[in-house]
């Protein structure tokens, strides 16, 4: 299932690299024609058009946007036990690992009377998007809702499609982790229109007034992505999330059933999702071939697996070493990336490019998208050679606070006076000299 791409004997460039890795092919701009007019009507029309497009899209039109918390309630109380115990357990380690993200604000001294503070501000409102379609995530709303509570967002509200067997909720699995988590504001939309009515705000079917947010976080379709970019400055975003993806570096100590079964893992999420296993050893390549061959039709999602494997995103990269191995994950720089060879954590302590790092034969993806207490939200595309995922840091603004005396302003003076004369802006130097020695 899976092509090869053969780099031994070569040192290919990080261009050259870039070039012939796997990689799913997603054109957002080919979808903003269509995206633009959900938005633009969201805009004018407000939940009125965001209810159209939920029938439209959904096959089924809500009462109104917001959940009412009597359904938040029931969804909670008739949440499987296990699952809750789960979600639960899920809960308590990612605020551990996210409680250890906060910022505390750090006053720098310049001079006797000159101060500059760092002060952490978490962003008032935001929106949190949960994925509806070919899955059920309520750990996206765990990994969205909790590193925004930490932050110490006040208000947010979780956006998640309304879904027809539902009876235009959205699906109860999502309530109940809501509800565990002591969110009240739910919107059962979803998609474009979900994150139109985000920034722009409206007012429900009921009366009620749905708030505009500051910043919107989750994964999304094409469709979500499409609208969070026409939308970029009118509110804040966390990234433009593609199909989700998984690398292995692994070497000939790797067990390939555990390859095989972590990039079937990742490949059950679409058919677009992208599984690459990047080795030195073309013994395991072969071991995971023929266990991919086992595997595969005794999962449940046999076909889309099938789809996704075999797709121009998947495939096997053969290297001459692990130095090699290290230069193509660089190169890629996974969403996800799990380390299985020798030496395993000094492996890993080498990579630089990844949204995150899975070190050794426990450390599973899948470990990660639930009850690791990292988080799941994660740069996509090769994103991760500049951006990091979802964290505490997202929902928090540095704002630089400066109080200097009229010492030590005096002290500066003819350092930003000659400054601003460089930059052909005198006035600016004239604001300090009007308080230094009285010139007008």
């Amino acid at each position: 299932m899976l092509s090869r791409t053969d780099l031994r004997g070569r040192v290919p460039s990080p261009a050259e690299l870039r070039a012939v890795l796997p990689r799913a092919e997603i054109d957002v701009d080919a979808v903003l024609h269509r995206v633009r007019p959900i938005v633009d009507a969201v805009r004018t029309r407000g939940v009125e058009a965001a209810l159209e497009f939920t029938e439209r899209f959904d096959g089924v039109r809500p009462e109104r946007v917001t959940v009412p918390a009597e359904r938040l309630e029931k969804a909670l109380a008739e949440l499987d036990p296990r699952v809750r115990a789960a979600l639960e357990e899920a809960i308590r380690r990612s605020r551990l690992v996210h409680a250890d993200q906060r910022r505390t604000d750090v006053t720098t001294t310049l001079a006797p009377g000159g101060t500059v503070t760092e002060r952490w501000v978490p962003v008032g409102r935001v929106g949190l998007y949960v994925p509806g379609g070919l899955a059920v995530y309520p750990s996206s709303v765990v990994m969205n809702v909790v590193p925004a509570q930490e932050a110490g967002v006040e208000s947010l509200v979780v956006c998640s499609p309304a879904q027809a067997e539902h009876g235009g909720l959205p699906h109860p699995t999502i309530l109940a982790a809501c509800a565990l988590l002591g969110v009240d504001e739910v919107w059962a939309v979803g998609g474009a229109q979900a994150v139109a009515l985000l920034a722009y705000g409206g007012g429900d079917t009921d009366g009620r007034v749905l708030d505009p947010v500051d910043l919107v976080t989750g994964p999304g379709n094409i469709y979500v992505t499409g609208a969070k970019r026409l939308l970029r400055g009118l509110v804040g975003i966390d990234a433009e999330a593609g199909p989700t993806e998984i690398a292995i570096l692994a070497d000939d100590t790797a067990d390939p059933v555990h390859v095989a079964a972590d990039l079937i893992s990742q490949a059950e999420h679409d058919t677009l999702a992208a599984s690459v296993l990047v080795t030195d050893s073309p013994a395991l390549a072969d071991a995971v071939d023929a266990e991919l061959a086992v595997q595969v039709p005794a999962t449940r999602h046999a076909e889309r697996v099938r789809e996704a494997l075999s797709g121009r995103q998947s495939g096997c990269v053969l290297v001459d070493d692990l130095d090699a191995g290290l230069r193509v994950v660089d190169a890629y720089a996974a969403e996800h990336l799990e380390v299985q060879t020798a030496q395993a954590a000094a492996v890993a302590a080498r990579v630089r490019n990844a949204g995150a790092v899975f070190v050794g034969a426990y450390s599973p993806v899948s470990l990660g998208d639930y009850c690791a207490g990292s988080n799941h939200v994660l740069p996509t595309g090769g994103c991760a050679r500049h951006s990091g995922g979802l964290s505490v840091q997202n929902f928090l603004r540095g704002i630089h606070v400066v109080e200097y005396d009229e010492t030590a302003l005096r002290e500066v003076a003819d350092q930003v006076i000659a400054l601003a004369e460089a930059e052909g802006l005198p006035a600016h130097g004239q604001a300090v000299a009007v308080r230094t020695d009285g010139r007008r």
